[in-house]
């Protein structure tokens, strides 16, 4: 299964359109390291993965399932993470023009 995850993995329209990263470059990538237990080299692909995947998990948790957790809170982790997404961001676009 993995191999075949790997050969049909998505396009970046983003890369493809304006010749850069997008801010989600390199996230499948990085998903399918940590799906096969290598957390060193999937956080050093992309290192937003794990907080994203957090992120998922608690809205998933807010929509489908009883847990405890307020709106404000995901809305505040969701911040948190986008910001974490654009400082990547800007550290990956910085870094290769240098």
């Amino acid at each position: 299964m993995i191999s075949w995850l790997q050969q049909h993995m998505l396009p970046c329209a983003f890369k493809y359109l304006f010749g850069i990263d997008c801010p989600i470059c390199g996230a499948q990538r990085s998903l399918l390291l940590l799906i096969q237990g290598n957390l060193a080299e999937s956080f050093k692909m992309y290192p937003p993965l794990l907080f994203v995947l957090i992120l998922i998990f608690f809205a998933a948790g807010y929509l489908f399932f009883p847990l405890n957790i307020k709106a404000k809170y995901i809305r505040h982790y969701s911040a948190f993470v986008l910001g974490i997404v654009m400082i990547n961001y800007v550290f990956r676009i910085v870094s290769n023009t240098v």
